[in-house]
């Protein structure tokens, strides 16, 4: 008998477990950010180059010998209280850096407005990847191409906010390229689709991750069916991507792994040629039956495939239950909203916001049919998200922190750089370390990842054959506020390629 092409898309390089669930609960702490940012050679403290700004010392943290040794256990004293300097903040808060020429226009245009204008622009799309729709086993996606097509547009798009919020939904609905593979379009097709999350409702958003061809791989979602239902997915769909920890039992995960069943991939007709060119190699000759192509770039829902026993219990009711009654149903829980608002303070604001903050601005989510530009207008315009509490209490990533500086340079050119440095500082695009997610905050610090920053930066100012002129860098990226020893290089400098690298280079640029 001829042998029949594949239905389900060619499988990963690898074959591998589910996802790993290890998660990080440490907290940030400015002191400790400084303390390593010594070690690895970057100067901190508290002083600032205007003399009006006062110098606040506060308790010493625990702090390696070199630092005592330079005196590094001072803290910044806000200065938030400035019209300017919030819109910078801002600028950090929502997107990876700015020229100068942005905080200018941003600066003009007044805090407000700019607030206004990041949320309502709708989400510009990146220009299509030359041969990414194509890909399959036969012409894979390439990870390096990916990456710097990702990193390209984090420069040049002019919704900075929407990229940015795009990285968070990667970090968030996880999945990774080991797992998912390259021999499909389907990560280069979930980048574009939670880039759309911008402008969107949650139930949209939690149809559309159920159905993503990556999240239907990483989580095993296409191999349940309703007969054999597996829970990978009903399981973090419910603990990291919506209630939480203790808001579900594991009957309830059981449950939803039957309710959810009944996906297959999507085919492109690139794959099925690769799939019907691989037959004829291993047969020598065609397959009897070839599947069309897919119209659709989701999950495919195959009745055949669902369960069809008796009905069951989620989540406290007994009926029949469908994907979409599934997620339904998680959207009537009280957990949602909080947890979800407590992930986004958590990025924009800090990590260590009070309850009564999250309670306050959860409900609004929750009341809006949980609209996403509501959300994020609330964090923005918080009293909490331009307190002093939170100024330079984040940690910029390693991909915020590289495109920050090219940016700064105006040096767009660097992008490959970036995604050669990106896995050595513990973040390579497309590869999230754990079903978690990207670790936060302190979790990026260490004197080993600072020597990797400064020598990012080192490896990036050879590149350059001109730099714009640093004389005013100081004031535009790190808000004239500087440690003394930060202000002691600046001082030394000689030249705008140096003193480009003394901003670069130190812990206030690294905190957001």
């Amino acid at each position: 008998m001829a042998e029949r092409a594949v239905v389900p898309s060619s499988p990963a390089p690898t074959a591998r477990p589910a996802p790993a669930r290890k998660r990080r609960t440490s907290l940030v702490d400015r002191r400790t950010v400084l303390s390593a940012a010594i070690a690895g050679g970057v100067g901190v403290g508290v002083a600032r180059l205007l003399p009006w700004h006062r110098v606040v010392e506060v308790d010493p943290p625990e702090l390696t010998k070199q630092a005592l040794a330079t005196r590094s256990a001072l803290d910044w004293v806000s200065p938030l209280g400035d019209e300017a300097t919030r819109v910078a903040h801002l600028l950090r808060r929502t997107s990876f850096g700015y020229t100068a020429a942005e905080l200018e226009s941003a600066v003009s245009d007044g805090y407000r407005r700019t607030v206004d204008r990041l949320i309502e622009t709708p989400p510009a799309e990146p220009p299509a990847l030359a041969g990414a729709d194509e890909a399959s086993a036969a012409k894979p996606l390439r990870l390096q191409a990916l990456a710097q097509w990702w990193v390209d547009w984090m420069m040049k798009t002019p919704t900075p906010f929407a990229e940015h919020m795009t990285l968070f939904w990667h970090g968030h609905f996880t999945s990774d390229f080991q797992k998912v593979g390259l021999q499909d379009p389907y990560l280069y097709w979930q980048d574009r689709t939670w880039r759309r999350f911008f402008h969107s409702d949650l139930k949209t958003m939690l149809t559309q991750v159920t159905i993503d061809p990556a999240m239907l791989r990483y989580l095993d979602l296409a191999t349940s069916s309703g007969r054999a239902p597996n829970e990978n997915y009903s399981r973090e769909l419910m603990e990291l991507f919506t209630l939480g920890v203790g808001h579900y039992t594991e009957d309830d995960v059981k449950a939803a792994a039957k309710g959810l069943a009944g996906w297959r991939f999507p085919l492109t007709k690139a794959m099925i040629d690769a799939q019907v060119a691989n037959v004829i190699k291993r047969t020598g000759k065609p397959p009897k039956f070839t599947p069309k192509p897919d119209a659709v770039k989701t999950g495919i829902f195959v009745p055949a495939r669902a369960y069809k026993g008796p009905a069951f219990t989620y989540l406290g009711e007994t009926k029949a239950w469908t994907p979409e009654a599934v997620l339904d149903k998680i959207l009537e829980q009280d957990s949602l909203a909080p947890f979800l608002t407590q992930k986004l303070l958590t990025d924009l604001v800090a990590t260590d916001v009070d309850d009564s903050t999250v309670t306050r601005i959860a409900d609004r989510f929750r009341k809006s049919g949980y609209d996403t530009k509501t959300l994020m207008s609330d964090v923005l315009t918080s009293d909490e998200f331009a307190s002093a509490k939170a100024y330079r209490a984040l940690v910029k990533s390693p991909t915020e922190a590289m495109v920050s500086a090219a940016k700064a340079l105006q040096a767009p050119q660097l992008s490959r750089l970036i995604v050669n440095s990106g896995q050595g500082m513990g973040q390579l695009l497309f590869d999230p370390p754990t079903v978690g997610g990207w670790p936060d905050n302190a979790s990026w610090i260490s004197s080993t990842s600072m020597l990797a920053r400064i020598n990012f930066v080192t490896s990036a100012l050879a590149q350059m054959k001109q730099v714009p002129s640093a004389a005013s860098a100081h004031a535009q990226f790190l808000d004239s506020t500087l440690g003394p020893q930060t202000l002691a290089y600046l001082d030394a400098t000689t030249d705008d390629r140096r003193r480009w690298a003394a901003v670069l280079s130190s812990a206030e640029f690294q905190l957001k």
